[in-house]
């Protein structure tokens, strides 16, 4: 997991102890935690957002999508500015470019703003990830190494689930641009923290050549993609100019950093590793289920929010159950590595995760509130077998000089699949939806007598058709959730099959650099 090996260390420093590792410690474990709330803080507030910048909520997603494709951009870049600048210099420059880019997305007053500084965001927030790991293994004496490891990996789940609550009862109770600016305090506690404490962890600069070509190809083929996907709908997918375009520059600029990348002597990107087949089918399924799994988060408190009548704030309580499983039972797969053919545990995980899938998909418009939030309490026994078990069996397909490449490679692919899998899920929404209300429409019952007889109670007649109208609206968006839920399904099937064609490792292993 770490991309710790990346970096050339100096002579070893003394390791931390008593208060001074505690502190460090937490100001590293924030840094991170930040960085990943921010990919789920904004999903409850998308409604808000759309709102306030006079936009769709479709639109409104892009605010997700754009950080999540710059945040998996800039991590396979961390091993170089690391080298090259110092893993602590890089660590302050990324925190603090992370500050100053919340506050500006904060007083973003267009959607085109808020974008860009969101993109800005993500490229400075996603090397503070491996980073934090880099340091909390550095700080802490090697026989407790482990103990950096659980800090940071607890960070790394229980961000996400408080994403959606933090960002409920702020949009809720102040105004969305507070999302951001929270970030602010803890950005400024991590830099001063960092920067006091962890001077002497400084890393041997390098002047390392960056792989310049590979670097552009790499923006421009994810950015073009994620365009694409982003805007296809508003423009009629591929009846427009505009997105062949985009999607011609999206397949030739990949195709060219492929090749590229697997000549240069020094790629962007190892794409090599993928010669391992054990890593290639580990990253197909956490890729796939990934995907599913992040179109599920973002579609979920649309819908609760657009259809069911839901604050941001009882979203955010609704989602947040995802959490309390998956940090129980991260410890339970973690330990349970090495012991059982990891493949069974993870596909079953993965299996679960499906079966949860087809129980939300049993919801309704007027479901209860634990009818709602059952799903996502058993989900979580199931994450953590599926994220912790296919780094573990990715990483242990690939020799030990390869590992940190191949963990970038995988964060990056990961990230990338559920900024995807997002804007996937929110166009199919649209159309499943649009499906939905022409055959609704044309198997209602008798409206002219509902029509009627809500006039005979007092409404006027647009009224009475607004009332109609609303509810097969309502209905119809039910219907095409429910039909994605199901499709989520069977993504999460085909990646529990997957991890089945990857060999079984010989000896497990969760990551080099200590």
């Amino acid at each position: 997991m770490a991309t710790a090996a990346a970096i050339s260390l100096s002579a070893e420093p003394q390791p931390l102890t008593g208060v001074k590792l505690i502190a460090a410690a937490f100001a590293l474990a924030l840094a991170n935690f930040v960085v990943v709330l921010d990919t789920t803080i904004a999903n409850v507030s998308v409604p808000h957002i759309a709102g306030g910048l006079a936009v769709s909520p479709t639109q409104g997603t892009w605010a997700i999508t754009s950080y999540a494709v710059a945040d998996a951009i800039s991590v396979p870049l961390t091993g170089w500015l690391a080298s090259r600048f110092g893993t602590v210099r890089w660590f302050i420059i990324s925190i603090i470019g992370f500050g100053i880019f919340s506050f500006l997305c904060g007083i973003a007053r267009t959607l085109d703003a808020l974008i860009l500084f969101r993109v800005l965001q993500g490229l400075s927030g996603g090397p503070l990830m491996p980073l934090s790991q880099i340091l909390l293994l550095r700080i802490f004496p090697k026989e407790k190494a482990g103990v950096g490891l659980a800090i940071w990996a607890m960070t790394t789940t229980t961000a996400p689930i408080l994403g959606p609550i933090l960002g409920g009862l702020i949009s809720d109770n102040w105004s969305w641009p507070w999302i951001f600016f929270i970030n602010l305090p803890v950005v400024a506690l991590c830099a001063f923290g960092v920067g006091t404490m962890l001077g002497r962890f400084e890393t041997k600069r390098v002047k390392a050549r960056i792989d310049v070509v590979g670097l552009i190809l790499l923006v421009l083929s994810v950015g073009a993609f994620q365009i694409m996907l982003d805007t296809g709908r508003e423009h009629d997918w591929f009846g427009s100019t505009w997105i062949v375009a985009l999607a011609i520059i999206a397949a030739i600029s990949f195709a060219a950093f492929v090749i590229w990348e697997l000549t240069d002597a020094n790629p962007v990107v190892d794409l090599r590793v993928f010669r391992f087949r054990g890593f290639s089918f580990a990253t197909l399924a956490i890729s796939l289920g990934f995907g599913a799994f992040f179109s599920q988060v973002v579609l979920t408190p649309l819908w609760l929010q657009q259809v069911v009548g839901y604050t941001a704030t009882d979203t955010g309580y609704v989602v947040a159950w995802l959490g309390c499983f998956a940090v129980l039972l991260s410890p339970v797969a973690a330990g349970l590595i090495g012991k059982v053919d990891i493949r069974l545990t993870v596909s079953l995980g993965i299996l679960w995760m499906a079966a949860m899938s087809v129980l939300r998909a049993s919801w309704n418009a007027d479901v209860g509130y634990w009818t709602l939030a059952l799903p996502h309490v058993l989900q979580g026994m199931g994450m953590p077998f599926f994220f912790v078990g296919l780094t573990a069996l990715a990483l242990s397909s690939v020799p030990a000089n390869v590992q940190t490449s191949a963990a970038g490679l995988m964060s990056f692919l990961r990230t990338l699949s559920g900024a995807i899998g997002t804007a996937i899920a929110t166009t199919a929404w649209d159309d499943a939806s649009r499906v939905s209300r022409s055959e609704l429409v044309s198997a209602l019952n008798d409206p002219e007598a509902a029509v009627a007889s809500m006039q005979a109670g007092g409404l006027t007649l647009e009224q009475a058709r607004g009332v109609l109208d609303r509810l097969v609206e309502g209905q119809a968006a039910t219907l095409g959730v429910l039909h994605l839920f199901l499709a989520a399904g069977v993504v999460f099937v085909i990646a529990a099959i997957s991890v089945w064609l990857a060999p079984r490792p010989k000896q497990i292993s969760m990551g080099g650099g200590h």
